[in-house]
Order: C-alpha cells, then structure tokens, then sequence
C-alpha cells in the first residue's frame, strides 16, 4: 500500500484499494452483529428473538446513528475514518495551490447538512433497499434450481395482476443487481485509471469525494480537543447528567476500536471451533473419543439385491441416485423411489425392516 502512497500528482487522493478495503470493512459489519445477535438470541429468545427477525430495520437503525456521528463529528463515514479517510465537499475550483500557500483546512471544504444527508441516503437507506430487495427475491423462490428439488409439488400459477408482478420481479431482478454490480465495476476502473475523480456514481450527486486525512486535518482535530472546556460539575445529580449526556458520544467514538476488534474475534473464534482447525487435534474431547457410526444392517433373503449395484446408482430404478435419501437401515435410493416405496410397503425393500415416512433422510451432498 505505501508503494501506491506517492503515485501521482495529488497525494491525498486514496487508491482504490483503500475504498475498495473501507467497504469490505462496512460489509462485514452487518454479518457480524447478525452472528452475535443470533447466538445471544438462543439464552434471551425474549429480549432479541424480534431483534433478529427484524435484523435489517435493527441494523439500519443502529448506522444511521453512528454514521450520522461520523459525519458530523470527523467528516466521514465509520469505515472512511477507520482507513484514514475523510469526505471532502467538492470544490468549484482546485485548491492545491492555495492549500499548499496557506496550508490549514477550508472552511468551505467541511459537510454541511445537505452533504451529511445525502451522504446517509446512500450509507445507509441504499444497502438497507438492496437487502430488503434480495430478501423478497429469496422469498419468491430465486436462486433455488429446480432440478434439485425434483419431488416439490406443482402449485397453480397465480394469473392474478400480483401473481404477475411477482413472476416479472423474479425474473428481472438478476438482470438489474447484474447491471447495478456491473455499473459500479466501471467507475471503479474509471477511477483507477484517472477518468473520473469519483470512485461511486452518486458522489458528483452528494457533492463530495474522498480525501486521505491531511496532517493539516490532524492539526485542526487536536487544536478542537485543546479548546478551554466548561468547569467540572459539582453535585452528584451534576456530574450525572454530564456523564449521561456524553456517554453517547464516547461510546460512538469508541466503535473505531470495539467494531473492528469483534469482528477479529468472531472470525477467530469461527477458525478456532471449524471442524478444520488445528485446535481440534491438539485439544481431547471432555466426552471421549468419538461416537462410530451404525452398523450397516445385513439384507434380507427376501429383499432386493444390492451386492450388484455400482456405486452411486439406486438399487430400486437401477438409475443415477436423484435427491439421495437414506432409510434407517443405511441404504440410499432416490427420493421418490423411497418415497413410493414406503408409502406402499412401509419397509425398507433391502433389508425388509419397518420403516415410515418421516424416518427418511435426505442426503446433502
């Protein structure tokens, strides 16, 4: 990173790979906060069970506040302030020149309330939209191949106006969530290649791009902290009504920290419990060695053969296994072949043991 540091004309200006890194580090808070929320969520379904089901709105809600802080307070977002960026408000004219002659921080280059909310339009209302739109799409059965669920009944088609609208959005929106990704790879290479000083299309909107903070910002930031403060309260109902009211700004100052230190510590701990993780083999179990699986159970003189039966083709239809399920004997067949089979039989066809319906097991593979 520090080879891109001095390319160019304007040291200021971030590469894209310090905007592409603040992103990354805002995507992964959502699923973060949604890992931990979900796992508290099991010894306090009371208190954060509605919480989780209703994760955007919570998320969303929690952003627009500590975004809304960033933005005031340091003149950027929580993940441009992490990477030492800063969001600028786009001069008429370039002042490098005068910058460089007269050094300090315009006043004219600090957000205004326009800048700010149009700033959290797109921080915050559009990955909630986006979210909301893959969520529904989800809903309506999109991304799921029909092949695989071979045995799902066929619904009657809704020839209703909203049966319609739900077919047409299922099918376009792929092509519009192509087209959005595919938007934003071009300003992003435009970027790279210096044709637009915009690394996102909405920011010539917004009125503002992205600087990397100046010692002139860090200047202006400790001078702000040296400013004469108002004399300690006296009174315990005093100093707790000053404690109240900047708690607040100090617990939002302090997610610069906190935020980043979770997700390390999710992420290792997700490393630390996988079942590929070194710490599995130097660490015996408090439960023993592990449990073998079942015996296989011997067929039945009656049954069907399977001692002729290539690997990975069901003994039933002699065909390729499609949507393997297992009887609780051991034995695999297609889906529908077990499915039949049982419903007429209720056995399993090899080794003629009793078997029902919801004793059937399929077969992620």
């Amino acid at each position: 990173m520090e080879f891109f540091n001095d390319v160019g004309e304007d040291p200021l200006k971030p590469t894209l790979f310090e905007l592409v890194a603040q992103e990354q580090l805002r995507d992964l808070l959502q699923p973060a906060l949604k890992y931990v929320l979900s796992v508290f969520a099991q010894s306090y379904p009371r208190y954060l069970l509605r919480i989780v089901n209703r994760h955007e709105e919570f998320y969303a809600l929690l952003m627009f506040f500590v975004e809304r802080h960033y933005l005031r307070t340091q003149g950027a977002s929580f993940a441009e302030n992490f990477y030492g960026l800063k969001r600028r408000r786009t001069p008429l004219f370039k002042t490098d020149r005068a910058r460089a002659a007269s050094g300090g921080v315009f006043a004219e280059e600090k957000l205004r309330d326009r800048e700010i909310w149009r700033s959290l339009l797109f921080l915050v209302g559009l990955p909630y939209v986006r979210a909301k739109a893959h969520d529904y799409f989800e809903e309506l059965g999109g991304g799921i191949q029909t092949d695989i669920i071979e045995d799902s009944r066929q619904t009657p088609v809704d020839e209703s106006w909203r049966g319609r609208l739900k077919r047409a959005y299922k099918a376009a929106y792929p092509w519009l969530n192509a087209s959005f990704e595919a938007w934003l790879l071009l300003y992003n290479v435009a970027y790279l290649f210096e044709r637009t000083p915009y690394y996102r299309p909405w920011l010539a909107w917004v009125g503002v791009d992205l600087r990397r903070v100046s010692a002139d910002d860090l200047r202006a930031a400790q001078a702000g902290m040296r400013r004469p403060s108002a004399p300690p309260p006296k009174g315990v109902l005093a100093i707790l009504k000053h404690v109240l009211k900047r708690s607040p700004r100090l617990l939002l100052d302090s997610l610069k920290v906190l935020l980043p230190t979770a997700i390390f510590f999710i992420k290792f701990l997700e490393w630390w419990y996988s079942p590929s993780s070194p710490a599995r083999s130097l660490s015996t179990s408090p439960l023993g060695p592990a449990v073998p699986p079942p015996r296989l159970l011997p067929p039945h003189p009656q049954g069907i053969r399977v001692d002729d039966v290539e690997y990975g083709v069901c003994p039933l239809c002699r065909d390729t296994l499609s949507n393997a399920t297992a009887f609780p004997s051991g034995y695999v067949f297609c889906y529908r072949c077990a499915h039949d089979y049982v419903e007429k039989h209720s056995r399993c066809p090899v080794t003629l043991v009793p078997a029902r319906m919801w004793q059937l097991r399929k077969i992620l593979v």
